[in-house]
């Protein structure tokens, strides 16, 4: 009966997971950052490493990247991304940062190995470095916690 069960559970689906933060300025700019390893900019996050909760990820994730130890807020957005850059799909979740004040932000110290830049961006400035699904998550997020809500996301978009 234990074997059956191993086997089952063996079989069953493995999802990807990320997590990330939503930071943002007193203009209710997003803060990006551009990784060394991708041609485009994204959150502050990254890979839950298994056996690690999505929320210890993303603390860890901006600690490793920005150099920053801040506490995360709630969750404001699941999306279920569908396979396509990778050949399965996956969870991503953004967890809210809140709003980094000038010392918090004079304290970003970047992973070089990992990051170029970071920068504050408006929602245009963000829809021009962020790839489209990416785009309207970051959107969603910032709209979520303006709301005190969560929402959920597939490929970006809300469920109608």
């Amino acid at each position: 009966m234990e074997s059956e069960r191993a086997e089952y559970i063996a079989r069953l689906p493995r999802k990807r997971m990320g997590a990330g933060a939503l930071f943002v300025d007193e203009l209710s700019r997003v803060l990006l950052v551009e990784p060394t390893y991708k041609a485009y900019w994204e959150l502050p996050g990254g890979v839950v490493e298994d056996g690690e909760s999505p929320g210890t990820a993303a603390v860890r994730e901006v600690r490793e990247e920005l150099g920053l130890d801040v506490p995360l807020g709630r969750l404001v957005v699941v999306d279920w991304v569908p396979p396509g850059l990778y050949p399965d799909d996956g969870l991503m979740l953004i967890f809210d940062g809140g709003e980094l004040d000038l010392a918090q932000t004079s304290a970003i110290v970047l992973q070089t190995e990992e990051l170029r830049s970071w920068a504050w961006c408006d929602e245009t400035e963000a829809t021009k470095r962020l790839p489209d699904m990416m785009a309207r998550r970051v959107a969603a997020a910032v709209q979520a916690r303006d709301a005190g809500r969560t929402v959920y996301l597939e490929n970006g978009l809300g469920m109608a």
